[in-house]
C-alpha cells in the first residue's frame, strides 16, 4: 500500500519519521520544524488507517513495515540517514531498518515489549474499549501539551481507525531488534507504559544506547521536545554527520 507522504526541508540528509498509534505525520510537527532547520529532507508518513493514508482490511507491524518501505522506495533515491520512530511507529521503524538501512536510528519509548499479567491485560482493555478522549482528557493525560498539540491530536483521532488496535492483539511481535543495522538510541518516558527495567537492560545487552527524559511522559518528544531534540542532534553528530564533499 501507498502511503500519505509529507515532504519538507532541503539538504544532504534526509530523515524519515513514523508516528504511533492513533497520530499521524502532524504529530512531528516540531520535530520535523527542526530537523528542516538542521538542513535536512524531512519525509513523514502516515501509517495505514492513520491521517490521509489508506485503511487496510487486516493491520499487523509487518503490513505497517511493508507500507513503508514500498512508499519510502518510491520517494527516496538513497537510504536515509536516520529513521525516527514513536511507539508503534518505533516499532514498525525498526523493521523498516531491516530493509532499508539508515545510518542512524531513533526509538522514542518504543513498542518493543507490552507489560505481562494484569497490567498487561488492563492496558489491553483501555485501548479496545476507552473512547476517543476529549481535550479535557488530552490536558489532563499530557500536562507538558500546549493547545496546538491538543488541537493536532484531535484531529487525528477523527481520522483514526480504531480497528488499527487489532494490530496489537498478538503482542509477541512487539519486540527490539537483535540484530542492529545501525546504531541505535532509545528515549525512554521517565515511567515508561510499555518498556520495563528488564527491557531496557535487554536492550543495552543488544547494543542500543537507552535513556530517558525525566518528567516526560509517553510522547517524550512532545512532552519534553527541547531535550528530546538535544539528545536526537548529539546522537546524529555522532552517528550522521553532514557528508564531506
Amino acid at each position: 500500500m501507498r502511503l500519505a507522504v509529507h515532504d519538507s526541508g532541503h539538504g544532504d540528509r534526509t530523515a524519515v519519521l513514523i508516528h504511533g498509534m492513533m497520530s499521524d505525520h502532524r504529530a512531528w510537527h516540531r520535530v520535523e520544524a527542526d530537523l528542516a532547520a538542521d538542513g535536512f529532507r524531512v519525509v513523514t508518513v502516515d501509517l495505514a488507517g492513520h491521517g490521509a493514508s489508506p485503511r487496510a482490511k487486516r493491520y499487523s507491524p509487518r503490513r505497517w513495515a511493508d507500507d513503508v518501505v514500498e512508499t519510502l522506495e518510491g520517494v527516496l533515491d538513497r537510504h536515509p540517514d536516520v529513521i525516527v520512530g514513536h511507539s508503534l511507529g518505533a516499532l514498525v521503524a525498526s523493521l523498516v531498518a531491516e530493509r532499508f538501512p539508515p545510518r542512524a536510528a531513533v526509538y522514542a519509548d518504543p513498542a518493543f515489549a507490552f507489560p505481562r499479567g494484569i497490567r498487561g491485560v488492563a492496558l489491553k482493555t483501555m485501548f479496545t474499549l476507552a473512547p476517543r478522549p476529549s481535550a479535557w482528557t488530552l490536558r489532563r493525560l499530557n500536562p507538558g501539551w500546549d493547545d496546538e498539540d491538543v488541537a493536532l491530536e484531535l484531529a487525528t483521532l477523527r481520522l483514526w481507525d480504531k480497528r488499527t488496535i487489532l494490530g496489537f492483539v498478538n503482542t509477541r511481535p512487539l519486540r527490539s531488534p537483535r540484530t542492529l543495522v545501525a546504531p541505535s538510541l532509545v528515549v525512554l518516558a521517565e515511567r515508561s507504559l510499555l518498556i520495563g527495567q528488564a527491557d531496557a537492560e535487554r536492550m543495552r545487552r543488544d547494543g542500543m544506547t537507552v535513556t530517558s527524559i525525566p518528567g516526560a511522559g509517553h510522547t517524550v518528544f512532545r512532552d519534553d521536545h527541547a531535550r528530546f531534540m538535544e539528545l536526537v542532534r548529539e546522537w546524529l553528530a555522532r552517528h550522521a554527520p553532514v557528508p564531506v564533499r
